[in-house]
């Protein structure tokens, strides 16, 4: 038996965020009966639970809710866990999987202790972390310095992305670091609910959405997804679409800041909808979108963009190195420029049905020959 400890998600089941939803999907999708799957899981919850998750060891592990340091507090006791774990039940010859690159000052104090019990060290750098606009210029300098230290001490990096696998290579090549790249997967199966569906008619009434009239964003609502630009090129269009964003925006400061910037407020297209966790749901508000706008322009392969080719008939990507190695030409480009997006909406809404299936078509082989998790499998 292979035993895998994974530290650096914030648990599973997932409901938002690229990491959480790789780990439900690896443990859910498990082929190899050989391999175990050890997860923390954050919590803020003085009591911690240990549970089983579709043959997964999940283990709550407390951090103090104290903003972005609460990420490197939970990393630790996560590595603290596993290697006591692994003393406990005197296990070997393992892996230590680690998700993004936040504990690098750390590392090389748990490299050795793993060792001794036959435990290899794996990193998923993920993106650019240091690039985020949320993160002080200290800050960025720290993720930077944690990215090099987590590079040169990991015994192995596994990259989602082979824009951040050459990355790594170009900008750490004194380390010699040895890396693979191992896509993500989309679920390309249509969603099992229909239009008639009591739960799909309430949430469409709720909103005052229109099914099949409206533009689409899903993702955290920070600002290196550029929302900001969005929001903008959207209010500027005279598109009469709705825009909908799935979100949480609770105790969000950005969206306070954005709200004073663009008084999106006053224009009835914006709507806020808030999550949407219910996966047949929020696969069917994708298929019935006009269109799905990403803006994610620091990190690697992200799955909701996975999501949305196999799913959405059009999609308007941000254009960055990581969202065209995905989706190649089959899909649509803007960039920071003034009417790129707004002029990439007013094409878009014009487009015939035929037009828009051709284009899904496109996206949804694209999936299926590059990411789907049935050409991953081998790995799970």
């Amino acid at each position: 038996m292979k035993d895998v400890f994974i530290v650096g998600s914030k648990g599973i089941p997932a409901k938002y965020g690229g990491f959480e939803t790789f780990v439900d999907n690896l443990v859910t999708r498990r082929i190899r009966k050989d391999i175990k799957y050890h997860v923390a899981c954050m919590t803020f919850n003085k009591k911690c639970e240990n549970y089983n998750y579709n043959g997964a060891e999940c283990q709550e592990i407390k951090v103090p809710n104290i903003g972005g340091a609460k990420a490197i507090i939970y990393d630790l006791r996560a590595l603290n866990w596993s290697l006591e774990e692994i003393r406990r039940n005197k296990l070997h010859d393992g892996i230590i999987y680690i998700l993004a690159c936040r504990i690098g000052p750390f590392l090389n104090n748990y490299i050795s202790k793993f060792h001794k019990y036959g435990f290899k060290v794996w990193v998923n750098p993920d993106g650019h972390e240091w690039k985020r606009a949320k993160w002080s210029k200290i800050v960025r300098k720290y993720w930077k310095v944690s990215e090099r230290l987590m590079v040169k001490n990991a015994d192995f990096l596994v990259c989602d992305s082979k824009t951040i696998e050459q990355y790594i290579h170009n900008e750490y090549s004194k380390y010699s670091p040895k890396t693979t790249f191992i896509a993500y997967g989309a679920d390309i199966k249509k969603s099992s609910l229909f239009e008639n569906d009591d739960i799909v008619e309430s949430w469409y009434k709720q909103h005052n959405v229109n099914i099949n009239k409206y533009f689409l964003i899903v993702g955290r609502f920070v600002p290196e997804n550029n929302y900001e630009t969005v929001i903008r090129e959207f209010m500027n269009s005279d598109v009469p679409s709705d825009l909908v964003i799935i979100t949480d925006v609770r105790h969000n400061n950005f969206f306070e800041e954005l709200k004073k910037k663009t008084n999106f407020e006053k224009d009835g297209r914006i709507k806020f909808v808030g999550t949407v966790y219910n996966q047949q749901l929020l696969k069917f508000i994708r298929e019935h979108a006009l269109a799905y706008i990403h803006g994610h322009s620091v990190g690697g392969t992200n799955p909701s963009l996975l999501e949305a080719l196999a799913s959405t008939k059009v999609n308007l990507l941000y254009n960055v190195g990581f969202n065209k190695e995905v989706a190649k030409e089959e899909a649509f480009y803007w960039n920071n420029r003034k009417n790129s997006l707004k002029d990439l909406l007013k094409d878009v809404y014009l487009f015939t049905d035929e037009k828009r299936m051709s284009c899904f078509q496109k996206s949804k082989k694209r999936i299926e020959t590059f990411y789907s998790w049935k050409l991953n499998s081998r790995y799970i």
